[in-house]
């Protein structure tokens, strides 16, 4: 069996895409588990599980050790020997302790995986996004977690069925307590599933500049505007769910237009699955030209306000 589990459930549609294809691989079936959500079961079943376990538990809130012990019997009440965890925070912690209580092997942050000669394959990005690392299980269980936008959804199937299993899972006692959960501040900014990102670089010369790049998003009907690390982690200019790159958000938007940003591979490592990219850059040599479509050399401060002014002109 192929199981999937996420605490976010966009992932989870995107995990079981690619566990219905390794599970034909393999011959198996596609398993989710949900937690305490029965409402979202039949979302799961229309985007290709073909089980799903809704775990009924006493736990309230995330807690690792609690999670790993219901994940540990949805495993074992499934014979499941592949399992494709979502790459948030949660789930990387999650799948890290589940590994090591199953002694299982355990691959984090994979961004391809597949099935050859009857045994998982993962790929992963190793130095800064320079070299993919090929690994490959010899054991079982599998345990591998995905980052989201790896992989696309299968299209809701309403008429698809699948059987819903209501279990109630027991998870024992641990010394350590939440004492508090405070929500991280946001600028109201999801770039993950932004359709348009306009994104500003080092190049910008002031904090207040960054209005060229919002103004272009906004006559773009995206409104929706990125960085590269230097402008959230370095300079503060705008917060850290702008920030696109390897340690920041991967992004997969229809348009990417990329400003003053040089292209390091930490930054492209975070939106080299867009679907069309265009830069902007006054180096003729910027690297961020070989990940582009398309390429304007040329000041960004004179070229921004001329393509924000024929864009409108164009949209009407």
């Amino acid at each position: 069996m192929v199981l999937v589990y996420s605490d976010d459930k966009k992932i989870a549609f995107e995990l079981l895409s690619k566990a219905t294809e390794i599970a034909k691989g393999l011959g198996k079936k596609v398993n989710a588990v949900v937690i305490n959500d029965e409402a979202v079961a039949k979302e799961y079943v229309a985007h290709g599980a073909s089980n799903v376990i809704v775990a009924q538990t006493d736990v309230k809130e995330f807690k690792a050790e609690e999670y790993t012990d219901i994940l540990e019997k949805a495993i074992k009440e499934t014979g499941a020997e592949s399992i494709l965890i979502g790459s948030t925070k949660k789930g990387k912690e999650l799948a890290s302790r589940l590994a090591g209580k199953l002694n299982a092997g355990c691959i984090i942050d994979a961004n391809n995986i597949y099935v050859k000669d009857k045994k998982l394959v993962t790929e992963r990005m190793v130095y800064s996004g320079n070299a993919i690392s090929v690994q490959q299980f010899n054991s079982k269980p599998n345990i591998v977690t995905i980052p989201s936008k790896v992989f696309d959804p299968l299209p809701k199937d309403a008429k698809k069925t699948g059987t819903i299993t209501k279990k109630k899972f027991d998870v024992g006692k641990y010394a350590s307590k939440i004492l508090k959960v405070q929500e991280m501040k946001s600028g109201g900014v999801n770039v993950e599933d932004a359709e348009i990102i306009v994104s500003c670089g080092r190049g910008f010369k002031n904090k207040d500049d960054i209005k060229l790049v919002q103004n272009l998003a906004d006559v773009l009907k995206g409104k929706t505007v990125g960085c590269s690390r230097p402008i959230a982690a370095d300079l503060k200019w705008l917060p850290e769910d702008h920030w696109i790159g390897l340690s920041g958000h991967k992004v997969k938007p229809k348009l990417y237009i990329a400003a003053g940003i040089s292209g390091q591979i930490q930054h492209i490592a975070g939106m080299r699955d867009s679907g069309l990219v265009v830069a902007i850059n006054k180096d003729p040599d910027a690297l961020i030209f070989k990940s582009a479509d398309y390429g304007i050399v040329g000041d960004l401060y004179q070229v921004l306000p001329k393509l924000t002014a024929a864009v409108k002109e164009k949209m009407g």
